[in-house]
């Protein structure tokens, strides 16, 4: 979501400067009617970070099932460090939700910031810089969050319960699209950052390799869960009939 608007017109009972809410605090049904409004928090930064806490918890489900499946020490021990990096991913990226949803209304309320003299002026541009930083640091967070998930899920393909290969894909599917709309989020509040913000030196090239990183690691685990769905599993031990 940009945050180039001098503000929204909305009908919401939950208008976009309300103080800071945490997502997780909501059933998944007002989280979707939320999302559904025409208030524009939580968004596509928010919705990114939630994709990519799926896909972390998908993952450390597939993991969890293939423990005491594996036939080496080496893959018992990948199992056990999948399950704790999945857990920690998990956690961050549904914080990362709030965080997103809340970096925006600050952006909001920093442009309805008085600007009558020029301290008012003064102030409200600091205010506004801070946010906008904000507003752009929090998607590519969630984008890193996402590859790393990503990361962890690439492997552990050969070592999965083979009766849970689908949702280890599931899981690359989801957090790739993770990283793409973090990419998203964080790109279009760029031409809002400050012009000397040190933020805007490198930060296309962060998120053009991360943009490729993430189709080229969701490719690769897709087309290995497909080969592992049309093959015989060689990492777990088969299932009893």
């Amino acid at each position: 979501m940009t945050t180039d608007q001098g503000g929204w017109t909305t009908t919401s009972p939950h208008p976009a400067d309300d103080t800071a809410t945490s997502l997780d605090a909501l059933s998944v049904s007002d989280l979707v009617a939320h999302l559904a409004s025409s208030d524009p928090t939580p968004g596509g930064g928010s919705a990114s970070a939630l994709g990519g806490t799926l896909a972390a918890a998908l993952l450390a489900m597939v993991a969890r099932l293939t423990e005491g499946r594996t036939t080496s020490d080496e893959a018992a021990d990948r199992v056990r460090n999948t399950v704790v990096g999945a857990s920690r991913w998990q956690s961050e990226l549904l914080e990362l939700a709030t965080r997103d949803a809340n970096a925006y209304a600050a952006v909001v309320r920093a442009r309805r910031l008085p600007r009558g003299s020029d301290a008012e002026r003064e102030t409200r541009a600091v205010q506004l810089a801070k946010a906008n930083r904000l507003a752009t640091d929090i998607p590519l967070r969630i984008a890193r969050a996402g590859m790393a998930v990503l990361a962890l899920a690439e492997p552990f393909v050969v070592v999965a319960n083979p009766n849970a290969i689908s949702d280890l894909g599931v899981a690359a599917h989801l957090a790739a699209a993770c990283v793409q709309g973090g990419v998203l989020n964080a790109r279009i509040n760029v031409p809002s950052l400050a012009a000397d913000d040190p933020m805007r030196v490198d930060l296309a090239r962060q998120l053009d390799e991360l943009a490729k990183g993430a189709v080229d690691a969701e490719a690769r685990v897709a087309a290995a869960v497909v080969r592992h769905i049309a093959e015989p599993h060689q990492g777990a031990k088969p299932t009893p009939t």
